[in-house]
């Protein structure tokens, strides 16, 4: 049993890095390239803080590998904090209009 649970994670571990080589990210596959949450990037999305696909007859989000690796190179501000002054920043401006 240990032996299969073993062989199990290696495979998992495999689609993993399989999953990098791909040009196109699905929200599941960015929150495995860059460790951070689905709820972040999920804020970050909707704050138009992470580069994202412009389709806008496809409902679900998708990323391009090479826009995300430019991105999390220029350092983003990911924060709790600063995305919380983002999304009340927003509130804000909504609230006026």
């Amino acid at each position: 049993m240990n032996k299969d649970n073993s062989m199990i994670e290696i495979l998992q571990d495999i689609k993993s890095l399989l999953s990098h080589n791909k040009k196109v990210l699905n929200i599941d596959d960015l929150e495995s390239y860059t460790g951070l949450s689905k709820s972040k990037l999920y804020k970050l999305s909707m704050l138009k803080l992470i580069p994202t696909g412009s389709n806008k007859h496809i409902r679900q989000k998708f990323f391009s590998k090479e826009a995300i690796d430019e991105w999390l190179l220029g350092k983003p501000n990911v924060s709790d904090e600063f995305l919380e002054q983002q999304i009340n920043a927003q509130l804000q401006k909504n609230r006026k209009h």
